[in-house]
């Protein structure tokens, strides 16, 4: 017997952005379609028209393009269950939902809002379950299809069958509940015509996973409500139940539900923070899941794809932790080409007025780009930090570095005042933009030697003269940098080991 090849979809609704939650139930499909040697579709659940925009669809495909997650069937790839927005299949489900009527396993309920909200109102008085009496279930087909012919309004609901609802999650797994606990959910929502309105959630998706024959559903907890009803519909069509895996809640660190309150969530705004596709993908597979063994936290795709298991997936909530996303998009810059971090970290210097529009500066600013994003690299969390981090590089304002408590601290010394007079003695005598490596080390042992300055009275004094700060990147890497920059043509001038120095001296 040939086994059914795996196929799961991931199905957004374009009402928004691409959150953590989303982002992750996207990876799992694409990890378990890869694992398995299965297929990973992408199908559009539009059926919102309210709520649903072209621009949200575009930028749902883009991030997960960004993320690596390609699709082998969904829009833009063509494939045998097409087409993948529900609102171009409304004629399928109007032709399921006829099926359904003519077979007995659903029926029309007249009943109109305000009785609705009576019943639920008188349910919640005796204290029981606030669900579906039944009142239309027993109405005659025949006067059933004469109320909606003259065109009264009804929704299409299904009849719940008198036995418990099962499934198997792979995550959670045997999955049980009661047929009243479910009561008739609605299929289609009040309306007129032949079929009513607009067909609901649970009806929709299952259609469409069943005729797209995906055989695991992979999503949030949130839908594990929805998957007695979805189980219901199986049934009635006589299609075969798919496995499910319902994933854990993602919380923030107050251990309350992911949400803005506690920073970024979207996969538009980590990108535009900087944060490489490679660490959030890594970052996201850890958000309940974990290899075998357990003491690994850093993967690449392929690695993840050959060790990723649904069983291994905890149904215990994850919590989304910012030090190690840092932790491990710095793990991941540090293994990057410093020619990748130049072209993504431009736009930041460029929104910041520091650098050309990127693509029509000369090859040398790319260069030097390159050399100063290498200094600043060790410190970085995220690539938009750059700037901030490298602004004093650019310009310094030598009046507040004067000011600030802790640089004041340092700089009243005797012995500061000696190595600075040293050091510009020195400085003076050469060019703007030669001073080297090489010859800096030079002069700070030289002056080392004429003042008795060593360690911190050596060293700080210089560099809160040539970066406003008594702290920061080495000199042998800091200092060709400065001069680079300084014989660069760039929006704001770069001044020189030189210029800074006569500045800060000639300011005291």
């Amino acid at each position: 017997m040939k086994l059914q090849k795996t196929r799961v979809r991931f199905a957004p609704s374009p009402t928004g952005l691409l959150h953590v939650g989303n982002a992750r139930t996207a990876l799992y499909n694409w990890l378990f379609a890869r694992h398995t040697g299965g297929e990973f579709l992408l199908r559009i659940e539009d059926t919102d028209l309210d709520r649903s925009e072209v621009k949200h669809e575009a930028q749902l495909m883009e991030d997960l393009r960004w993320l690596g997650l390609e699709w082998d069937e969904g829009p833009g790839v063509p494939g045998p269950h097409a087409p993948y927005r529900q609102s171009e299949r409304l004629g399928i489900y109007r032709e399921h939902t006829e099926r359904l009527l003519r077979e007995g396993k659903a029926y029309r309920c007249f009943c109109t809002a305000e009785e609705l909200e009576a019943e639920r109102a008188r349910a919640a008085a005796a204290h029981m379950p606030q669900v579906y009496s039944g009142n239309c279930r027993g109405i005659d087909r025949e006067e059933s299809a004469k109320r909606a012919a003259l065109g009264e309004p009804f929704a299409v609901r299904l009849r719940i069958p008198e036995h418990a609802l099962r499934f198997h999650d792979m995550v959670r797994g045997e999955v049980e509940f009661a047929s009243d606990a479910v009561s008739d959910p609605i299929l289609v929502r009040s309306g007129s015509g032949k079929s009513g309105g607009v067909p609901v959630y649970n009806y929709v998706v299952t259609i469409d996973d069943a005729l797209m024959e995906i055989t695991h559903v992979i999503r949030g907890d949130d839908h594990l409500s929805n998957t007695p009803k979805q189980v219901a519909i199986y049934e009635a069509f006589g299609w075969k139940v798919p496995e499910f895996a319902h994933l854990s809640t993602i919380l923030g660190s107050d251990r309350e539900r992911l949400s803005k309150r506690h920073g970024a969530t979207s996969i538009a705004s980590f990108r535009e923070m900087g944060i490489l596709p490679e660490a959030l993908v890594n970052y996201l597979a850890l958000l309940g899941w974990g290899a075998e063994g357990g003491t690994r936290e850093t993967f690449t795709e392929d690695e993840l794809t050959r060790e990723f298991k649904l069983e291994r997936v905890t149904a215990s909530p994850a919590v989304f932790d910012w030090a190690k996303l840092h932790w491990l998009n710095r793990h991941y810059m540090k293994g990057a080409e410093v020619a990748r971090l130049t072209e993504l970290a431009w736009p930041y210097f460029e929104k910041a007025g520091l650098l050309p529009t990127q693509g029509a500066a000369d090859e040398k600013v790319s260069v030097w780009l390159e050399a100063l994003i290498a200094v600043f690299l060790p410190s970085l969390d995220q690539l938009d930090q750059l700037p901030e981090k490298a602004e004093f590089v650019f310009r310094m304002d030598v009046a507040a570095a004067k000011a600030n408590p802790e640089n004041a601290s340092v700089l009243g010394t005797e012995i500061a005042g000696k190595v600075l007079a040293a050091f510009a003695a020195r400085v003076s005598g050469v060019d703007a933009g030669a001073v080297t490596a090489e010859r800096f080390k030079a002069w700070m042992n030289e002056i080392k030697a004429e003042t008795g300055a060593k360690g911190k009275d050596l060293f700080h004094p210089v560099r809160i003269a040539l970066t406003g700060a008594h702290s920061g990147p080495e000199f042998d890497k800091l200092i060709p940098v400065i001069e680079a920059g300084s014989r660069l043509e760039l929006p704001v001038h770069v001044a020189s080991v030189r210029e800074r120095v006569g500045r800060f001296v000639g300011m005291r």
